[in-house]
């Protein structure tokens, strides 16, 4: 794809017939670009790709163009949906994951790269469950216009934050109605389904390729981390099982592993929320009753108010940062999923020791 931006005056007009007729925006490459065009607008508004004009030259069909990729085109959102992707697809495809190393998967806004890429892709794979919460219109932008999206975690049994019961995900079931925890990946088991649903999808698209063998290799790396992380974590007695981590996202872990969130830094889910200073005060009570020994902060995100809190508690409390929405840069034992996932419970073991 060539790409040329020239710079032009302002214009707020979100339309995209008033676009073309100020002369803003000129497309060369036929029907497929339009589509990207119609999902910024709808998404993201005119304003929000500046006052630029735009030429493209290339097809955004899947395998047009000279520069297009042998094999599946996959795209993820996270970095662990990437992992597991990786994985399996093997040299069999190419995986371009959305989300950068050590950035929170809940403040993201793509690129227009980023956006082609969402709609070259044979199947773009994402959290869902209010993860992505910058991309969720984007996504839905682009599933409507035809994409292969699939929203993994929906399909994982989530839970709801608030008391770990199943959740409603749009179904009529008899699921509890309150948020779900799109944490799934701190699971070991349920990465292991996830590996199994990619293969299923990647059939869908090329059958000719062995995908659920190598999922069935994955889940089997997965049984050996959960196996390691039981070890790891066998020392800390039932009582000292108790956690308090930057923001909720540590449930599926304590389900797995026998633990307890008892507070959070920030309230709910999402790191963008921000606490009240009577939330603050409160979680300094439960830290002090508890007598809880650390807690758990999180790479992608600054540790500066877990640390003032430990500083106001009446024993000493240690700040332990776990990668939470993102793998490890190269070398940090993170890098993987299941090494992410291993170095965590080595850095939980230490903290509650």
């Amino acid at each position: 794809m060539h790409v040329k931006t020239v710079a032009s005056g302002s214009h707020t007009d979100t339309g995209l017939s008033a676009a073309l007729a100020m002369g803003l925006v000129m497309v060369t490459a036929g029907p497929a670009i339009l589509c990207i065009m119609r999902m910024i607008l709808k998404t993201r508004g005119l304003a929000a790709i500046g006052i630029a004009v735009v030429i493209l030259t290339a097809s955004c069909s899947a395998g047009g163009g000279d520069d297009a990729t042998d094999g599946i085109k996959i795209v993820a959102t996270t970095t662990m949906l990437g992992d597991i992707a990786r994985t399996i697809v093997g040299d069999d495809g190419s995986v371009e994951v959305l989300f950068s190393v050590g950035a929170s998967p809940h403040d993201f806004h793509p690129s227009s790269a980023q956006l082609t890429a969402i709609y070259e892709a044979d199947l773009v794979l994402a959290n869902g469950l209010h993860l992505e919460e910058g991309l969720s219109d984007v996504l839905d932008a682009a599933q409507a216009d035809g994409v292969n999206v699939v929203e993994i975690a929906e399909m994982l049994d989530p839970l709801t934050f608030e008391d770990r019961e199943p959740c409603s995900t749009g179904g009529d079931d008899d699921s509890h109605n309150g948020e779900c925890d799109p944490h799934v990946w701190f699971d070991p088991d349920r990465n292991a389904t996830s590996a199994e649903l990619v293969a299923a999808l990647l059939t869908r698209i090329d059958s000719s390729v062995a995908w659920a063998d190598r999922a069935a290799t994955y889940a089997n790396d997965l049984a050996t981390a959960d196996a390691t992380i039981v070890e790891l974590l066998e020392g800390i007695s039932t009582e000292d099982r108790l956690l308090v981590t930057n923001h909720d996202s540590l449930g599926y872990f304590a389900d797995s592993y026998g633990f307890v969130v008892v507070g959070t830094v920030i309230p709910g889910g999402s790191t963008l929320s921000e606490p009240s200073s009577v939330d603050l005060v409160k979680l300094v009570a439960i830290i002090n009753e508890t007598g809880v020994s650390a807690i758990f902060a999180e790479t992608s995100e600054p540790i500066t108010l877990a640390e003032a809190i430990a500083d106001e508690v009446d024993h000493e409390v240690q700040v332990v940062s776990l990668y939470t929405g993102s793998l490890g840069e190269e070398g940090s034992g993170a890098e993987t999923l299941v090494g992410m996932l291993i170095t965590n419970a080595e850095r939980i073991a230490s903290g509650l020791s």
